[in-house]
C-alpha cells in the first residue's frame, strides 16, 4: 500500500457530496504532506503554528489565520514547522456548485478552464473568508441535520467573496514554466509508483528532460530538498504507513520500501521522524 499517489486517487466525500474534510494534528496520518495533485480544489485553513507549503513552483511559510487556496492541477505539499502546527483541509470537486445553476455557471466553468485563476493566499486581504471557512470547517466537522446545505451555502459564499473583492487574475500562459511542472509530475508519479526499486538521480533527470546538475537545482528550488533527499523522505512516509496499517516487521518494511540494509532503513527513519521504527510502532499501538 502507497503511502500517498502523487496524483492522488483517494475518493474525495461520496459520489452524491464530492467534499471531504481532514482535521490534522501531529499524529494525523496525513499530517505531513507528500507532493501530490489531484483533479479536485482544496482549501487549507492553519489554526495554529506555521507550515512550510509549496505550491507549484512557489514555496511559503503560512501562519496561523492563513488561508489557502488550491487549484485542480496544482502541484502540493510540504511540512508543518513544528508540533505546534494544527489545520484544517476542505478537499471538494467544483462542478458540485454547477448542479442546475446557470446564473452561476458560466463564472463556475472559466475557474475550472483556468480563465480565472483565484489567489493562493485569501485571508491576506479578506478577513470575511475567515469567517466563512470557519463555518464551512465547523459544518463539515459536527455533520449535524442540514450540514449539506450549509457545506455548499458557504462554497457559493467563498467563490462570491472571492469574485466581489477581487482576489483573483485573468489567466496568464506561462508555457516554459507549465512544462517544468509537467516533467515534475513525471519525476513524482515514478518514484510513487517505484519506490520500493533501485532509483537513481540520472533516471530521475533524465524522465524529467533535464541534464543532472540542472534538475537537481529545479528539484531542491522546488521541495528544499534534493531528489536523492526526498526519494528517501518519500520512502520513510510509506514505511510509516505500512507500520501503521499492517502486521509487517520491520525488516519486511525496509525491503518493501527499497531498503535492502535494515540497518541504514533504521538510520535513514530515525533521521526523518527522530525516533526508530520499533518506537514508532510503539506510539501507534
Amino acid at each position: 500500500m502507497k503511502y500517498l499517489d502523487y496524483k492522488e486517487q483517494r475518493e474525495q466525500g461520496t459520489f452524491n457530496f464530492p467534499i471531504a474534510f481532514y482535521h490534522e494534528m501531529p499524529h494525523s496520518p496525513r499530517y505531513y504532506m507528500p507532493y501530490h495533485w489531484h483533479h479536485h480544489y482544496e482549501i487549507i485553513h492553519i489554526l495554529s503554528g506555521s507550515f512550510h507549503l509549496t505550491l507549484d513552483n512557489d514555496t511559503n511559510i503560512y501562519h496561523a489565520g492563513d488561508v489557502i487556496f488550491i487549484t485542480d492541477g496544482m502541484l502540493h505539499g510540504g511540512t508543518p514547522q513544528d508540533h505546534s502546527c494544527i489545520y484544517d483541509c476542505v478537499v471538494f470537486d467544483l462542478q458540485i456548485l454547477m448542479k442546475d445553476n446557470h446564473a452561476c455557471a458560466k463564472t463556475i466553468h472559466d475557474i475550472m478552464d483556468h480563465k480565472i485563476i483565484i489567489h493562493n493566499l485569501l485571508s491576506e486581504f479578506s478577513p470575511s473568508i475567515v469567517s466563512i471557512v470557519n463555518d464551512l470547517t465547523d459544518a463539515l466537522s459536527r455533520k449535524q441535520a442540514g450540514y449539506e446545505f450549509i457545506t455548499q451555502g458557504c462554497l457559493y459564499q467563498l467563490i462570491g467573496t472571492i469574485l466581489k473583492e477581487h482576489l483573483y487574475e485573468e489567466s496568464v500562459y506561462d508555457e516554459k514554466s507549465s512544462d517544468h511542472l509537467n516533467s515534475m509530475k513525471n519525476v513524482l508519479a515514478h518514484i510513487s509508483e517505484n519506490y520500493y526499486n533501485s532509483i537513481s538521480l540520472n533516471n530521475l533527470a533524465k524522465i524529467a528532460g533535464m541534464n543532472p546538475k540542472y534538475f537537481c537545482r529545479y528539484f531542491r528550488n522546488m521541495t528544499g530538498r534534493t531528489p536523492i533527499d526526498y526519494l528517501n523522505y518519500y520512502r520513510i512516509e510509506c514505511a510509516c504507513e505500512m507500520l501503521s496499517t499492517k502486521s509487517i516487521s520491520i525488516k519486511e518494511t525496509a525491503i518493501s520500501c527499497g531498503f535492502n540494509d535494515e540497518s541504514y532503513f533504521i538510520r535513514t527513519f530515525h533521521k526523518y521522524k527522530g525516533i526508530t521504527p520499533k518506537q514508532f510502532v510503539k506510539t501507534k499501538f
